[in-house]
């Protein structure tokens, strides 16, 4: 065999031996498994390494954010006042935290589960050629840098103590007295007012601003390997150059939608039976927080 087959042949193998060494390495690129939350999860027992255990984390948010209210609007001294807007009328608080909530937090094994494969088809359908695998590591490895920042989520928190409560200030301007508020402003609150705005609330926003990072971390990932010099066929079956598979995974999202749906239209149905009328487009804008 001549020296320059012998070079190509090499060069082959060493291609197909970093395809293989790729394949069978676990390249953990998952859009929820890191985080100072997610570590949280798994100290508590909350959590398992693959998200498992999600009736756990569905049960004990979902009764933080919504039994408290239940139990101190329902038990406090003033519950009975007349006039008082009973909290078991309030369409708003119970889709917000018994259908929204639970949605959010279940949506992470959807994402997980359909997520994490597009990434290793990039290279088991040799989308991503061998020789620039190197650079595709580099942008998993980016996005996992994203996804772990503690710095991040610590940001949404203070996000979710200073805009979200002034965001809620504003858009609340009770007419008459409520479970969670009485006559004299937004911040005279009752008992179950203060857990509602200082716990259930952000809890919600926080959850709910945390997929808005994953997305951009999700879409930011997918503008890296754009840049790559993907090995893409036109006449492709799939009529997409073969990148079908990456548009289905946007349908992983669809609770996230749903949820914000949801509170929208929980806003809408407590706007429609409480104040005669429907919300105007500036509450649309901020019904998700």
């Amino acid at each position: 065999m001549s020296p320059t087959r012998e070079n190509q042949s090499s060069k082959l193998g060493l291609q197909m031996m970093t395809v293989r060494n790729f394949l069978e390495e676990p390249h953990d690129f998952s859009l929820v498994l890191g985080g100072p939350i997610f570590q949280l999860f798994r100290r508590s027992h909350l959590a398992g390494d693959g998200l498992e255990l999600v009736h756990r984390r569905l049960l004990i948010i979902t009764l933080v954010a919504w039994l408290p209210l239940l139990l101190l609007a329902t038990l406090g001294s003033s519950a009975g006042k007349v006039g008082r807007i009973s909290f078991f009328h309030d369409v708003e608080v119970h889709v917000r935290f018994l259908i929204a909530l639970p949605v959010l937090v279940a949506a992470e094994l959807l994402v997980h589960s359909r997520i994490r494969p597009v990434v290793r088809r990039f290279v088991e359908r040799r989308i991503v050629l061998p020789q620039d695998l190197p650079r595709f590591d580099k942008a998993i490895e980016s996005a996992i840098r994203l996804r772990n920042s503690v710095s991040f989520e610590v940001a949404l928190i203070l996000f979710v103590y200073t805009v979200g409560l002034w965001l809620w200030h504003s858009r609340t301007r009770p007419d008459t007295s409520t479970w969670y508020s009485m006559p004299g402003g937004s911040w005279n609150l009752t008992p179950a007012g203060f857990w509602y705005v200082f716990v259930s609330i952000p809890i919600v926003q926080f959850l709910l601003l945390r997929w808005y990072l994953r997305l951009f971390i999700w879409f930011r990932f997918l503008w890296h390997v754009s840049r790559i010099n993907l090995h893409l066929i036109p006449t492709h079956p799939d009529r997409s150059a073969g990148l079908a598979f990456l548009g289905k995974s946007a349908y992983a999202f669809g609770p996230i939608l749903f949820a914000q749906g949801a509170m929208l239209a929980g806003l809408v149905g407590s706007r429609v039976l409480y104040r005669g009328k429907a919300c105007c487009p500036s509450s649309y804008r901020s019904a998700a927080l």
